[in-house]
């Protein structure tokens, strides 16, 4: 289920779980076009992506997928791979995952000094930790799913750079018309899986840092 199932259980979860994926969302958007734009692919600033307002990176189809299905996505960042080295494309498709374990990692030294208040089995952190967590739960979960090898997702993108001969077949089959449906069909068909391994590896991390 999306999100919306949250909203009628725990409007104020809804609230700070859909905060914090528009705020991360753009964060990792943002890294894209501004790492794109540094190293000399103009596309990003021409179609006015190089910013963090979180407007600029919505897509419809995405944002109504977040609130209805179990995945979603922000409007991709357009890079013309031509003004960039090879190693250069492999640092934009990396920029996006890196700056949601930035963030992830922001919020660990956030959560180390935040106040807990005793419990009679433990600690519970406040209004802010929890915040806190949250960010760091949806920036670990969108670092892991766009690290993983498929097409059109950064991964795919990273280990096609390291092993050009793979990067050029997916480079072809993302130049499909039909590619991107076919890759959303995917997702969709194992989204419980992928959701499974997200999670698994997620819960591991967060069991670590919290």
């Amino acid at each position: 289920m999306g999100l919306i199932s949250l909203l009628s259980s725990d409007p104020v979860a809804f609230l700070i779980v859909a905060g914090a994926l528009l705020l991360s969302l753009a964060i990792h958007e943002f890294a894209h076009a501004w790492t794109a734009d540094r190293l000399g692919d103009p596309t990003p600033r021409r179609f006015g992506r190089v910013t963090l307002n979180p407007l600029n990176h919505l897509d419809p189809i995405g944002s109504l997928l977040l609130l209805f299905a179990p995945f979603g996505f922000a409007r991709p960042v357009p890079v013309n791979p031509r003004n960039l080295s090879r190693w250069g494309n492999v640092g934009v498709a990396a920029a996006g995952p890196l700056s949601n374990l930035v963030i992830a990692l922001l919020c660990v030294a956030l959560v180390a000094v935040l106040p807990r208040e005793a419990l009679s089995d433990g600690f519970r952190l406040n209004t802010v930790g929890t915040i806190v967590v949250t960010v760091l739960s949806v920036n670990l979960g969108l670092a892991i799913f766009n690290l993983l090898p498929i097409p059109l997702l950064d991964g795919s993108r990273i280990v096609g750079g390291l092993v050009p001969s793979l990067g050029r077949s997916l480079a072809q089959f993302e130049a499909q018309p039909f590619s991107f449906l076919i890759v959303m069909l995917f997702i969709f068909l194992f989204s419980e899986q992928l959701g499974a391994l997200i999670s698994t590896v997620r819960d591991t991390i967060l069991s670590v840092v919290t």
